[in-house]
């Protein structure tokens, strides 16, 4: 199997719920003799998994603890979702597994039910590379929720070491809940006995978690939420470090975390054409609004949203700070007809819609790029490389 084969395999395991099954997760991981390192940290929240995620599995790494991080989604390279110590998994070896799995299904029957989804398919390939490079720790992200996500069979209590809740708003409220109660409730279903957590939630939803915690015995550690002109950077970073503190990491190898590039398409800063660019892949409401209050006013929005998400809602949550606003297709073919508004300029290939976004730039201005990071993942590259698209 060729490493595009394997990739086209995986990816056709994608089904609608294919993040919130843990038992399914557990099956698979069974069948294929895996288990994860003797010591896990589970990430979960609404936003910045990903970066609290890379920080303290950074931590970890320059502690010298050989630490696996899994990551999703990925921005460009199917292979940014699984690392060791800083060191992605091989196209190789994603084939090498794709092939492995794919003839486990096919010897065994699982019924629809508990055939495995492309997200515990990709969980599994990463404890599989985890063990192979002898990893001690693991960081884990978590899709979507927390008791029901497929994290949930990667982090037995014996293994588990810490919990971390980074935030909770309304996403994702057509299978975690209406309310952001019921999020919060779903998410702090990932807390354990007797293992610590760490939150930086807020309102409403900190008491859901503080009563979660208290439910189960989890020592519950609360740090200061996004802070008012603060960046989001800062604020994981925040989060990250007490993480890392918990996990008994030496003050050197916490400062080596804060150094820590970010990951792509998460706060990423570039300079094209004289204008700075900042590319977020902030897709929903509440992190719209953090993106906002840190770019400030007066930018050029380029924007684009998948339809099955809160598009209109996250893109208010930008334009009324914005000099002009340009939308565009964050995913091939998905159109762009359902954010037209006035006001807006529609340019569904997202090439010339980062021109046009320049264009309306003055030189020493900002471009935000938001909405998704199918956007971010099409964007970076003409970001990382303008002379490519420049001339």
């Amino acid at each position: 199997m060729t490493h595009a084969e394997a990739l086209d395999w995986l990816y056709a395991q994608t089904r609608a719920g294919g993040r919130r099954h843990p038992g399914r997760a557990a099956r698979l991981l069974a069948a294929l003799g895996l288990a994860p390192p003797p010591n896990v940290v589970r990430v979960v929240g609404t936003n910045g998994k990903g970066t609290v995620s890379h920080l303290i599995a950074t931590g970890l790494t320059a502690a010298g603890r050989v630490t696996g991080l899994f990551l999703s989604p990925h921005v460009e390279r199917f292979e940014e979702r699984v690392s060791v110590d800083g060191s992605r998994v091989t196209e190789d070896e994603v084939a090498a597994f794709a092939a492995r799995a794919r003839d486990l299904l096919a010897r065994q029957a699982f019924d629809a039910d508990h055939r495995p989804a492309f997200f515990e398919l990709t969980l599994a390939l990463a404890l599989d590379a985890f063990a192979r490079r002898g990893a001690e720790w693991a960081v884990l992200e978590a899709g979507v929720g927390g008791a029901s996500d497929a994290t949930a069979a990667a982090s037995p209590h014996g293994n588990l070491r810490l919990v971390v809740l980074t935030n909770v708003d309304l996403d994702h409220v057509d299978t975690l809940g209406p309310t952001v109660e019921d999020i919060a409730r779903e998410k702090a279903g990932a807390f354990a006995p007797g293992v610590p957590a760490v939150t930086a939630a807020c309102g409403p939803a900190l008491e859901v978690v503080r009563s979660a915690a208290a439910a189960v015995g989890a020592p519950l550690h609360e740090v200061e939420p996004l802070m008012p002109g603060e960046s989001t950077r800062a604020a994981n970073e925040r989060l990250a470090q007490r993480a890392l503190e918990l996990l008994g990491v030496p003050e050197a190898a916490r400062a080596a975390a804060l150094a820590a590039p970010p990951l792509p398409g998460r706060g990423e800063r570039f300079v094209v054409r004289g204008r700075q660019v900042l590319l977020d892949g902030a897709h929903d409401p509440a992190a719209a609004a953090r993106l906002a209050d840190e770019a400030g006013e007066g930018f050029t929005l380029l924007f684009g949203a998948l339809p099955r998400k809160q598009g209109r809602a996250t893109l208010a949550a930008l334009e009324g700070r914005a000099a002009a606003v340009v939308v565009t297709e964050a995913s091939p073919g998905e159109g762009v007809q359902h954010l037209a508004g006035e006001a807006r300029e529609l340019v569904p290939d997202p090439a010339p819609a980062l021109a046009r976004a320049l264009e309306l730039t003055p030189e020493g201005g900002l471009v935000v790029v938001a909405g998704s990071l199918y956007l971010a993942g099409r964007l970076r590259p003409l970001l990382d490389s303008p002379a490519a698209w420049s001339r």
